[in-house]
């Protein structure tokens, strides 16, 4: 945007560009099953905190006044789109973001000066940017900007996997297609390490009758009861987190793959196949969550219930119909993510529990 002050007076003029983005905290993206975050962020590319979310609340009691900048930015940001002023890089510019009134907030910035003498003409001009958080643009129009696709403390393993993701969908066209690869090939980078946990479960429900009757004879006595527990982990060579583990060890690449799929506006509108025409939106008919709580379920069956009372198998038993629930109001691409996923270590599951129950494998 670029403005032209053409001084006709007699006198010196002076004045600053002045640009503000006002909204109200109204998202109709918002998901009420999924928090994505909706308001105003400033950019101080010199600060040790160089991304700073403001949010709504925090503006009522807290604005921002005068804050001097060499370069930055400001924008109001939502879950798959922004708006940003991007002034002079170069130069020292103020930025501010507070309440108004009617509910409603600003975020903007005031420039350097300028004057324009008797008769003569000056320019001031600022980027404005209005569009989709898609990472390559935004990288090019001013430092920092791709922050606003906020993938949090996780962004070290976010960013590679939505490059990852992006090369897959560039051979095969197809955002879904691009998921199920990509967790496929994930999978397989962790198969070892899950089926090292796969087998240390597979070994303890093996025993699991042995579990049960150290239950039944020493369950009242909980003090016998461990030591006899771990007497028989110590004989079997039964190591009772060796399950846990290399789950803890994959969680933040999956939750990373999460946030991935919900941030990414390349998903919005996006269709898979059949009856997901929007891998954003949630499945129409909730036929991902019901096959994606079969998967939980038949999970849980694999795993051994012996270690636990009679109210945690409760519990675990309505876990699956739970998770079901809230994933009718997932994004499609997320759920597609979670039924992928589970089918795969299902299958892995179930294959090295045959073998070690079978005697092929001890």
């Amino acid at each position: 945007m670029s403005y032209k002050v053409e001084n006709g007076a007699e006198e010196a003029w002076a004045g600053s560009l002045y640009s503000q983005l006002v909204r109200n905290p109204y998202n109709p993206e918002d998901n009420w099953m999924m928090y994505t975050y909706t308001g105003p962020v400033l950019y101080d590319g010199n600060a040790e905190e160089k991304y700073v979310k403001h949010s709504f609340d925090d503006l009522n009691t807290q604005p921002v006044a005068g804050r001097n900048v060499v370069g930055g930015w400001a924008a109001m940001i939502q879950q798959y789109f922004l708006t940003a002023i991007v002034p002079n890089q170069e130069a020292q510019n103020s930025y501010f973001a507070k309440p108004l009134s009617e509910g409603r907030y600003a975020v903007g910035v005031v420039e350097p000066k300028i004057e324009v003498a008797p008769g003569q003409t000056g320019t001031v001009s600022s980027q404005l940017y209005i569009g989709p958080e898609t990472t390559k643009q935004l990288a090019e129009i001013a430092p920092g900007l791709e922050l606003t696709i906020d993938y949090g403390i996780l962004t070290f393993l976010a960013e590679p996997l939505f490059w990852l993701l992006d090369k897959i969908y560039s051979v095969v066209g197809n955002w879904g297609v691009a998921i199920i690869i990509l967790t496929i090939l994930i999978k397989l980078l962790f198969y070892k390490l899950s089926e090292a946990g796969y087998r240390s479960m597979a070994r303890m429900r093996k025993f699991q009758p042995k579990l049960q009757q150290l239950k039944e004879n020493y369950g009242d006595d909980k003090v016998v009861f461990q030591q006899k527990m771990m007497k028989l982990y110590k004989e079997e060579k039964i190591n009772p987190l060796g399950g846990c583990l290399p789950i803890f060890i994959q969680m933040p690449v999956f939750i990373a793959l999460y946030w991935v799929l919900l941030y990414s506006v390349e998903m919005r509108q996006a269709p898979f196949m059949l009856w997901i025409e929007d891998l954003s939106a949630k499945d129409p008919y909730f036929i991902l969550p019901v096959i994606m709580g079969i998967t939980m379920f038949v999970q849980m069956r694999l795993n051994p219930s012996a270690m636990m009372d009679e109210m945690q198998q409760k519990v675990m038993k309505m876990l699956p119909f739970i998770f079901t629930f809230f994933f009718m109001f997932f994004p499609a691409g997320l759920v597609l993510y979670w039924v992928v996923n589970n089918i795969l270590s299902v299958a892995q599951q179930w294959y090295i529990t045959k073998k070690i129950e079978s005697g092929e494998e001890k």
